[in-house]
């Protein structure tokens, strides 16, 4: 029995938890990203082969945009002995934000938010006008891809090169649902790379395509050389970049009302302190922070913590915890880089015991609430976007019920 919404009854569930006399905290990574918007992963079957050898049993997809990856995770998943959390990820842009020239959690990007929904309904359901809002998105988005693989093209054939790109290519070969910038800047290494055998021939290409700026980067490291292309080439100040248009953004109070219409908590993404111990406007201050989340109706934050200094993290991921704020963790394996999936901070450290039981006590918030909405309940958060009740501790209880029910032999 794998559906949530054919488990017991919660009073059933929390009497079977306590009859255990073995219960387990188990290892967590609840933000990952799937080759169905871009990932280190060259499919989702090697996703949960790494969850087994590194025995993490529960996992959040979370990819940008889409929910087309939900069947095959949650297949694989229940064949894995995993349990799956239901992500998704935006990228928004605040208005007034914009205007103060206020950095949110895009140090570029005035305004510009990133935003994350947890724990969405499965099977994935979007009501109008919500799903015409997300696919309005995606197509604006698809139309800025495309004019830089054109642009990239041109460039090429200005330098010389017999070196061809094409969407219809990347599509075939390297995206399965969209295709990013990433698509591109990988391609371009593939293609680089099948022309030129030697490092040296590369590295004299690169000089050329970079307008002569010499190539910095680990050329035997797949992941460095792509992320200088992006640089070089597909950001701003680039040959090749394109500014996306305002329609390719939607406002942060439209992308909310997305991730509530489809079961989910809205979750802002923290990035806290940088390698330098610098934060972003929004976020300098913790106790600022707190008050504008609520304000702005946001109970919920998530970590990437291999950006962060250990001890910052706890600083910061234990203030919001201990007032109420439900707080969780992933890796993104957003990059052409295959890290591992435990969850690390800065430097490869490990989190301490309190960081690895509040992680999965988050994981258990957003397990609570999938299974509460599956059951046909309010969760965490209600439709209308208000909290339900003031403490996080029930849903924590009601969601360890769960996991360790899924992954127990009995369920």
């Amino acid at each position: 029995m794998k559906n949530l919404s054919t488990f017991p009854e919660k009073t059933t569930l929390l009497n079977w938890l306590k009859e255990q006399r073995k219960l387990q905290i188990f290892n967590v990574n609840a933000h990952i990203h799937t080759p169905f918007s871009f990932s280190a992963f060259k499919d989702i079957p090697e996703i949960f082969e790494l969850a087994q050898k590194e025995n993490v049993h529960v996992l959040g997809i979370n990819d940008f945009y889409t929910t087309e990856g939900y069947v095959q995770f949650n297949e694989l998943a229940n064949q894995s002995n995993v349990f799956p959390l239901f992500n998704i990820e935006f990228i928004g842009l605040n208005v007034e934000d914009q205007k103060k020239g206020l950095k949110v959690n895009d140090p570029g990007n005035p305004g510009r938010t990133y935003f994350s929904g947890k724990g969405l309904k499965f099977p994935a359901k979007l009501d109008e006008p919500f799903l015409s809002q997300l696919n309005t998105v995606k197509a604006e988005t698809l139309k800025q891809v495309e004019a830089m693989v054109n642009k990239t093209q041109n460039i090429f054939e200005s330098i010389g090169s017999d070196i061809k790109i094409t969407m219809e290519e990347i599509l075939d070969k390297y995206a399965v649902d969209q295709v990013r910038e990433r698509h591109i800047a990988k391609i371009i290494r593939v293609k680089v790379y099948e022309e030129y055998a030697t490092n040296d021939d590369r590295k004299a290409f690169f000089e050329k395509l970079y307008s002569g700026k010499a190539s910095s980067a680990d050329l035997n490291d797949n992941s460095s050389i792509e992320n200088e292309i992006r640089g070089m080439l597909l950001k701003a100040g680039g040959k090749a970049f394109v500014e996306e248009d305002p329609k390719a953004f939607l406002s942060v109070s439209e992308v909310k009302s997305i991730i509530l219409n489809a079961g989910g908590i809205p979750t802002y993404p923290l990035l806290a302190d940088n390698a330098k111990g610098e934060y972003t406007d929004f976020e300098q201050n913790k106790e600022v922070l707190l008050k504008e989340l609520k304000a702005r109706g946001v109970y919920s934050i998530e970590f990437i913590p291999n950006r962060n200094d250990l001890q910052l993290l706890k600083e910061y991921a234990q203030f919001f915890w201990d007032n109420e704020i439900l707080v969780t963790f992933g890796t993104e394996h957003n990059t052409p880089e295959l890290i591992p999936l435990t969850v690390e901070t800065r430097g490869h450290v490990d989190l301490d015991d309190d960081m690895k039981k509040l992680s999965y006590q988050g994981a258990c918030v957003v397990a609570a609430h999938q299974y509460m909405v599956a059951q046909g309940e309010d969760g965490f958060v209600k439709e209308n976007g208000e909290r339900n009740g003031e403490s996080l501790q029930p849903f924590v209880e009601l969601g360890h019920a769960v996991i360790s029910k899924y992954l127990s032999k009995q369920s």
